[in-house]
């Protein structure tokens, strides 16, 4: 049984200024055949699980084309067309096949096609045919649409937030393919897309609301002759019409059972819409409160910078407001390849100013002058073999400079934008994120994973910026009406369009 995996990972932030362009996918690295082996045979991503399953005497999977890129704006149309027309190629040269596996995020835009994942899978399919098999795992920030459903016969979601699942939710699609090539299942899917924007503040989950929702979907779960369900948490930073939560049921060819269990739980999301709402600290009140704690380290989570939502990891608004405040003993990493390079011109150990970060737009700061001495210099390369969100292993940031200012923080200066969601992001450059006082992580639940085991206290904070927590900012053109910008939306469940899957209606 031969089955090809590729995928291309994009979360688009449609209010970023930063275009993915083709350049933009050349330095995160388009990787072909052994290269996704070696990237990710041992990690806990997406690929992982689909490669898991060639540990089976009767599956070869065959990794064709893989690359995903750090979230920023839409996927121009250059990078979209060379990327797509790669895969389909390497589809078609290594062809035919029994089954196709596909690592998407589900929430990609690109410059011609707001629905740039649903996309995908409509090409592929035209390729592979009507009759092969084919399955996609999605992150849970994926704004699902009927076209996607459409057009795979397994989708699996990730169900946890921070992303640690992304393996296992690779390998169940795996499973459900292989199972469905050899006969033994026909998958069936239901979706319901629901007319809500969940707070970024109010999607963990191991959190309430979100804990108990998956709750009631993993008892579904139980019902025999259910495949997989999906609770799905949307990504309201893309103003497309399919934006929002969804629920996603495939049982094994009994529609109506699927779309049972799909209302159900989409109604109870309905029901608990208030409760998706969310507000954290400004950014004075935090470092105050950060300031006078008895334990440590503090964690304050950036969420107008949170770089895996698409924002640029260079905010100054927390920096700036501690050298005002006279907050003492903080770390924090910002994307400056000029200043990088400034430090490295100068040298270990030089004493060096510099005006740091804030140089991307006039969302996340004003650059912010420091003086410090240059502590480390770094390639930026790590490797983090732990619990990470989105599984993923290895990490290259570019050339980077640690630099420790005169009033005592800690300025890692990257030339590439990372989240914080490794402890080994620190220890990389000589320091032990255990004994830090302060940490701002970038980022509001992917830093989850690796920060909460070791944080006294992990602390949401309001800051500006492309991905504020605050949706009002954003001003919306495409999508549908929806909770909570229209108090007054009225919704229930949708009838069936076609057998075997739903789509949604607002009134």
């Amino acid at each position: 049984m031969r089955i090809a995996t590729a995928g291309l990972m994009h979360e688009a932030n449609t209010f970023s200024a930063v275009p993915a362009d083709l350049a933009q996918w050349e330095r995160a690295g388009i990787l072909e055949g052994a290269q996704i082996i070696e990237q990710y045979a041992t990690a806990q991503a997406t690929v992982s699980g689909f490669l898991a399953l060639d540990h089976h005497a009767d599956v070869e999977i065959v990794p064709l084309l893989s690359s995903k890129i750090t979230p920023m704006g839409p996927i121009t149309a250059e990078a979209f067309e060379h990327l797509v027309d790669r895969m389909l190629q390497l589809l078609k040269d290594q062809g035919p096949w029994d089954g196709v596996l596909l690592a998407l995020h589900g929430a990609a835009v690109a410059e011609e096609f707001p629905d740039a994942d649903g996309e995908i899978l409509r090409r592929v399919r035209e390729v592979v045919g009507p009759d092969t098999p084919m399955g996609v795992t999605l992150d849970m920030h994926a704004n699902i649409s009927p076209q996607m459903v459409a057009h795979a016969d397994v989708m699996t979601v990730y169900q946890t937030n921070p992303h640690v699942d992304a393996r296992g939710q690779a390998l169940r699609a795996a499973e459900l393919i292989r199972d469905t090539v050899a006969g033994r299942v026909r998958p069936t899917t239901a979706l319901e897309m629901i007319p809500v924007a969940i707070n970024i503040l109010r999607q963990g989950t191991d959190d309430f609301p979100m804990r108990d929702l998956l709750s009631a979907a993993r008892e579904a779960e139980q019902e025999s002759g259910v495949l997989s369900i999906s609770v799905v948490e949307g990504y309201p930073y893309a103003d497309v019409p399919e934006m929002g939560m969804s629920i996603v049921v495939i049982t094994d060819d009994d529609a109506a059972q699927a779309e049972r269990i799909a209302a159900s739980l989409a109604q109870q999301t309905w029901d608990m819409r208030e409760e998706f709402l969310g507000a954290a600290p400004g950014v004075e009140e935090a470092l105050r409160h950060a300031d006078s704690a008895e334990h440590f380290p503090v964690v304050l989570l950036d969420t107008g910078d949170n770089v895996g939502a698409g924002s640029p990891a260079d905010s100054t608004h927390l920096l700036a407001a501690a050298q005002r405040l006279g907050v003492r003993e903080l770390f924090i990493s910002l994307c400056d390849p000029e200043s990088v390079q400034a430090c490295v011109a100068a040298g270990v150990g030089a004493e060096i100013e510099l005006s740091v970060g804030g140089k991307t737009d006039d969302l996340h700061g004003q650059p912010v002058t420091v003086r410090g001495r240059v502590r480390v210099l770094t390639d930026g390369k790590w490797e983090d073999p732990g619990a990470t969100h989105g599984g993923f292993r290895f990490f290259d940031t570019g050339t980077g400079a640690l630099l420790r200012t005169e009033d005592g923080h800690d300025v890692l200066l990257t030339s590439h934008p990372q989240g914080n969601v490794s402890l080994q992001q620190l220890r990389a450059v000589g320091l032990e994120p255990t004994q830090q006082r302060i940490i701002i992580a970038k980022g509001v639940n992917s830093p989850r994973a690796a920060f909460e085991p070791i944080a006294a206290e992990m602390i949401y904070v309001a800051t500006p910026g492309v991905t504020s927590a605050d949706l009002s900012t954003f001003r919306y053109t495409n999508r549908r009406p929806m909770y909570p910008f229209q108090a007054d939306v009225d919704w229930s469940p949708a009838p069936a369009d076609r057998a075997g899957h739903k789509s949604s209606s607002t009134a």
